[in-house]
């Protein structure tokens, strides 16, 4: 019996010094990696137009004050002194700048659909309220 759980107890060790990464969807890692995902989202979200606006998000990427906070709690965290303004989301490049940031620490095995869900659903998406977006988001994708 204790022969039996050591083997089970090695097995498992095993199975977890694989690295997770291996298992991941994908390894996009930097901006030109992300570029045709953000592209796509962008369209979805504004249609390109970098002074659309919907509530209080606005943007190309139609990013709320959140983020724009949460982001900055990030950058505070990694101890730098880059912030980032309320003004930059209608700036194309700090606005991915600011999703590469966030997927960076959020969706870290850089997962497309978790990144897509995550960006119309927030950190606690539900795959059924977001599929529409997914969906809209993948066709241009493809």
């Amino acid at each position: 019996m204790k022969l039996k759980i050591k083997c089970i107890v090695f097995l498992i060790a095993a199975v977890m010094a694989i690295p997770v990464t291996a298992f991941a969807n994908t390894g996009l890692t930097n901006e030109d990696e992300w570029a045709s995902v953000m592209d796509a989202i962008i369209q979805v979200e504004s249609g390109g137009d970098p002074q659309a606006r919907s509530g209080i998000c606005c943007g190309p990427m139609q990013i709320s004050p959140i983020l724009v906070a949460e982001c900055n709690n990030i950058l505070r965290r990694k101890n730098t002194k880059k912030r980032f303004k309320l003004s930059d989301r209608f700036n194309l490049q700090k606005s991915k700048e600011m999703f590469i940031l966030f997927q960076s620490v959020y969706n870290p095995y850089n997962n497309v659909e978790k990144a897509i869900r995550m960006w119309n659903g927030g950190l606690r998406y539900s795959v059924r309220a977001t599929q529409r977006y997914y969906e809209k988001v993948m066709r241009l994708l493809k």
